[in-house]
C-alpha cells in the first residue's frame, strides 16, 4: 500500500467527518481518496489555498473561490449525479455500492464568465 504524507493521514479524518457532518461521504476506496487529499495539499501549498486538484487553478484565490474544496458545484453533482466532480465527495448510494462513479460534467463555466449565484 502506498505511503501517505503525515499531513493526509491527519487531514484525512477531519474530510471524513466534516463530509458526514454535511450528510456526505468520502470515497470509500481510501487510497483514491488520499490521492485526492495530497492533491488538496499540494495546491494548499503552492497556491495557499485548497483548490479541487482535478481543475486548473489561475493562482488568484478571488478567481478561484469556486473550486476551493468543498467546490460550489459539490452539492449539485451529489445531487444529481451521486458524486463530486472529483469524486472526493460520494452519496450513500455510492458508498452502498448501489451506483457506482460516473463521469461528471464539468459546472464550472470558462474563465470570465463566471456566475456561481446558483450554486451559493
Amino acid at each position: 500500500m502506498k505511503k501517505y504524507s503525515e499531513k493526509t493521514e491527519k487531514l484525512y479524518p477531519k474530510l471524513k467527518q466534516a463530509a458526514e457532518n454535511s450528510g456526505y461521504h468520502l470515497n470509500p476506496d481510501e487510497s483514491f481518496t488520499k490521492d485526492i487529499i495530497e492533491g488538496l495539499i499540494r495546491n494548499e501549498e503552492r497556491y495557499g489555498y485548497r483548490s479541487c486538484p482535478c481543475r486548473l487553478p489561475s493562482g488568484n484565490k478571488q478567481e478561484d473561490i469556486d473550486i476551493i474544496c468543498p467546490c460550489y458545484y459539490r452539492n449539485a453533482d451529489l445531487n444529481e449525479y451521486d458524486s463530486c466532480y472529483c469524486g472526493l465527495y460520494v452519496s450513500e448510494k455510492i458508498l452502498n455500492g448501489e451506483r457506482k462513479l460516473a463521469p461528471i460534467p464539468e459546472r464550472r463555466p470558462p474563465r470570465g464568465k463566471k456566475s456561481f449565484e446558483k450554486f451559493i
